[in-house]
């Protein structure tokens, strides 16, 4: 199944190429696909799943569009 992943901030750079058809398994979540691509838990501020906000242990479904933010800081 496919999900489409949307790093935003600094954490674009991590972005794969095939964000808008990302594959995952059955059962994985949140936490696991950062842990793929090589976004630290710690660094992340926010994650919404299909526009709600959700925590790293959630299980993604096929179609689900996941967000990933940054904590951003500015002065």
């Amino acid at each position: 199944m496919n999900i489409t992943l949307l790093c935003y901030a600094t954490f674009a750079a991590k972005s794969p190429e095939n964000s808008d058809n990302f594959p995952v398994n059955a059962g994985e979540t949140v936490g696991d696909v950062l842990e793929r691509i090589g976004i630290p838990i710690d660094e992340v501020k926010i994650v919404f799943i299909n526009g709600r906000s959700s925590s790293f242990d959630a299980p993604l479904a096929a179609g689900d569009r996941v967000g990933v933010f940054p904590a951003v800081g500015g002065g």
